[in-house]
């Protein structure tokens, strides 16, 4: 099963889609972990990557369509995985098709969260890193999300229409309890 999961900062797409992951037994494909890691590694496209995520801007289609690539060409991919953080823009679903070499996306599920349930959500995390001695995340403050979200409305949400138009869009209220929009999430899929 190959799956997109769409959604504001914030939204709770990491976390939902770790447990559809460990539910199908597929893999989470996270552009932003995979684009962090590539950060910390110092790769070429992290480097290049780095300044534009520190702003809280978008990484140009070219770099994250060929990490993506890379990543579904893996052997744990063969069965499906669910991206999550990818695609972001039209542009960047059509290359997903090009990439896919004739498979297909099974289903698209947003998660629908109101913008002030995103900044609490953003600030709790921020200080449940600091309380915990762990790095806070460049992004994870109000500055970046106004950056995020204006992008996302700008850039991602017209893949709503995109993707309801092929008849595979679902969507979830993902302000509710995290099991509680797991379990929706299955039940969009079933």
């Amino acid at each position: 099963m190959r799956l997109v999961l769409l959604g504001p900062p914030g939204a709770g797409k990491g976390t939902q889609a770790y447990k559809l992951s460990q539910i199908l037994a597929i893999p989470q494909l996270s552009t932003g972990d995979m684009l962090r890691a590539a950060v910390a590694e110092g790769t070429e496209i992290g480097r290049h990557a780095a300044d534009i995520m520190q702003r809280g801007e978008l990484v140009p289609d070219e770099l994250v369509v060929e990490l993506i690539a890379e990543r579904i060409a893996q052997s744990d991919a063969a069965r499906g995985f669910i991206l999550d953080g990818f695609p972001r823009t039209v542009a960047q679903a059509e290359r997903l098709d090009h990439v896919l070499n004739g498979h297909e996306i099974d289903g698209v599920l947003e998660l629908k969260v109101d913008e002030q349930h995103l900044l609490d959500r953003i600030l709790g995390r921020a200080m449940q890193a600091r309380e915990s001695g762990e790095a806070v995340r460049a992004d994870d403050n109000e500055e970046a999300l106004s950056v995020r979200l204006t992008a996302y409305a700008n850039q991602t949400k017209p893949l709503t229409d995109y993707y309801a138009a092929k008849g595979l869009l679902r969507t979830v209220d993902a302000s509710q309890p995290v099991d509680r929009v797991t379990a929706a999430l299955v039940e969009a899929i079933e």
